[in-house]
């Protein structure tokens, strides 16, 4: 009798046994997913979107230049044909080509020499310089200017079109590494949503034509 319940009582306690260490498995196994889990979420974090590109001051671009407190040297002008603007004081100062907190830095720097501690700001009241071009059946031809992400629908929503236009030929002309480029633009499937990938993005120089 003593003999059987020692038997028992150590099959009670290898099968306790057994229990823990299915317990502590168990127990790794959950971590092990909590942990993967944690590194799926860190995974999927999407990257922040890059940064927006600052806009390059061009020919024929009207900037507003102010000087903080100095009215006499603040003044609205455009960028000549050879890059330049005429400020009072400094003469001649190259202008395309920079950015417009840049050309602000330039102007700083160079008005220490009237001015004490001088406050420029430099802003672009018109992009003239970067222009597209409609042309053909529309109500308007000629150079537009270029806004920022502007697509082929939204121009010749400006543009307009005339009765003889066939909104089904049109096309963007782009010039690329010296070789033209052609882009196929139907107007009817676009606004329909059958044919997004020809909205495109415009560039700089490009031009529309409406057959």
């Amino acid at each position: 009798m003593r003999q059987l319940a020692l038997t028992m009582l150590l099959l009670a306690l290898t099968a306790i046994g057994g229990w823990a260490q299915d317990d502590h498995q168990n127990g790794g196994d959950e971590n092990t997913d909590t942990t993967a889990a944690t590194n799926d979420q860190k995974t999927s974090v999407p990257l922040p979107p890059p940064p927006p590109v600052p806009y390059v001051i061009g020919i024929d671009d009207i900037l507003h230049i102010a000087v903080w407190k100095e009215p006499d040297l603040t003044t609205t002008l455009p960028v000549r044909s050879d890059g330049m603007i005429s400020l009072s004081l400094l003469n001649d100062v190259q202008a395309a080509g920079m950015t417009p907190m840049q050309l602000a830095a330039a102007i700083t720097e160079k008005l220490k020499k009237y001015v004490a501690n001088p406050n420029v700001t430099v802003l672009v009241t018109q992009t003239n310089s970067q222009r597209i071009y409609v042309l053909g059946e529309v109500l308007r031809t000629g150079p537009m200017s270029l806004l920022h992400n502007m697509t082929v629908l939204q121009a010749l929503a400006t543009a307009g079109f005339t009765q003889f236009a066939n909104t089904k030929g049109i096309y963007v002309l782009r010039i690329e590494s010296s070789e033209e480029k052609r882009f196929p633009f139907n107007y009817k499937r676009v606004i329909k949503g059958e044919a997004a990938s020809e909205n495109i993005f415009l560039q700089p120089g490009d031009t529309i034509v409406v057959p």
